[in-house]
C-alpha cells in the first residue's frame, strides 16, 4: 500500500485507478484553510497575488482528495473541514489523532517557574499561527508589569508577526529561540508560567498537547480542533476566541495572577495528555486503517 501525507498529487489517482495499490491519503486539514486566512491577511495586493498564485496548488489537491477511497486526519474537527472543503464522501474520512510522549515532554524537577514568562511554540511564521495576536497582546501586558515571551521558532523577515514585533518595540520582552533540541523545549516550557497557543486554526495541534504534557497551565484559541484537543476551559486549559488580542491579554493577566489555578489546570492538562495522546494509540489505530484499506481493496471489483 501507499501511504500518502498531505501531498495529494495526481499521481496518487494513477497508482489507486490504473496501477490498483492501495492508496491511504492523511489529510492534517485542508490547505484551503491556509490559503483563506493568508489571503484574508495580506498586507499588499501583492502579496496577495502572490498568496494566490502559491496556493493554487490546492485546486489539484481537492480534486486528488475527493476521488481518495480511504482518508485519515487527526481531529473530528478536521474531518468535517475536509468534507466541507474537498468534498470528500465523509464515511471515506476516518479520525486517528496524533499523540506526544508524556515521558519526554514532562514537568521537570528542580526548575524554577519564571514570573512573569510566557512561552509560545510558532512552527511556521504565517497567518493562521495567530503570533501577531500574542505579539500585541504582550505589548498591552508590558504597560502593567513585568512580562516576558519567548518563542519557540525562527522568525520571518518580513511578515504580520515580524512588522508588529517592529511596530510595537518589543526587543526588551520578546526573544526567538530556534534549531533546538526536544529537551531544551521541555525546559522552556517548565521555566514558564503559562503557554500560549494563539492560533487562528489548527487542524490538531502539537504544541498545544507537548505544552500541557509538560503541566504549564495553557491559553488557548478555539480555533479549529483546539477545544476538541485541549478540553474544557477552566479544567485542563484556558480559552478565548481566535484573532481578538484584548481577550488573550486579559485571559494571561488572569492566568498569571492565579497561582492555585495555574497548579490545577496545568496538572489536569497533564492528566488529559496522558488519557487520550499516546503515541502508540496513534500507531494502533494507524494499523486498523491499513487493515481497513487492505480487505476494501481486496473485495473491490477488478476493473
Amino acid at each position: 500500500l501507499v501511504h500518502d501525507n498531505q501531498c495529494l498529487g495526481w499521481g496518487l489517482l494513477l497508482l489507486q485507478e490504473q496501477v490498483r495499490i492501495p492508496v491511504l491519503a492523511t489529510i492534517h486539514h485542508p490547505i484551503t484553510i491556509d490559503r483563506k486566512l493568508e489571503i484574508s491577511h495580506a498586507r499588499t495586493l501583492w502579496e496577495e497575488i502572490g498568496k494566490r498564485r502559491w496556493y493554487s496548488f490546492t485546486r489539484m489537491q481537492t480534486q486528488v482528495a475527493k476521488r481518495m477511497r480511504r482518508v485519515m486526519t487527526v481531529s473530528e474537527s478536521s474531518r468535517s473541514d475536509i468534507v466541507a472543503d474537498h468534498r470528500v464522501p465523509d464515511e471515506r474520512v476516518h479520525v486517528v489523532p496524533v499523540g506526544v510522549d508524556p515521558m519526554l515532554f514532562r514537568p521537570v524537577e528542580g526548575i524554577t517557574r519564571v514570573p512573569g514568562r510566557i512561552v509560545t511554540t510558532a512552527s511556521a511564521d504565517v497567518a493562521m499561527k495567530g503570533l501577531r495576536f500574542l505579539l500585541e497582546a504582550v505589548a498591552k501586558l508590558r504597560t502593567e508589569r513585568d512580562v516576558e515571551l519567548v518563542i519557540i521558532g525562527k522568525p520571518k523577515v518580513s511578515s504580520a508577526a515580524s512588522d508588529t514585533f517592529e511596530r510595537l518595540g518589543l526587543t526588551d520582552c520578546v526573544s526567538y529561540v530556534h534549531d533546538v533540541p526536544d529537551q531544551r523545549i521541555v525546559e522552556l516550557y517548565s521555566e514558564a508560567e503559562v503557554a500560549v497557543v494563539p492560533s487562528l486554526y489548527e487542524g490538531f495541534s502539537l504544541p498545544a498537547i507537548e505544552a500541557m504534557s509538560c503541566g504549564v497551565p495553557l491559553v488557548t484559541t478555539t480555533g479549529g480542533a483546539l477545544p476538541e484537543v485541549t478540553g474544557t476551559h477552566n479544567e485542563t486549559c484556558f480559552q478565548v476566541p481566535p484573532g481578538d488580542s484584548d481577550a488573550l491579554a486579559t485571559m494571561i493577566r488572569t492566568v498569571l495572577d492565579a497561582p492555585d489555578a495555574r497548579e490545577r489546570v496545568g496538572a489536569n492538562g497533564r492528566q488529559r495528555v496522558i488519557d487520550h495522546w499516546s503515541w502508540r494509540h496513534t500507531a494502533e489505530r494507524t494499523v486498523e486503517q491499513y487493515r481497513a484499506l487492505l480487505a476494501d481493496h481486496q473485495t473491490a471489483p477488478r476493473r
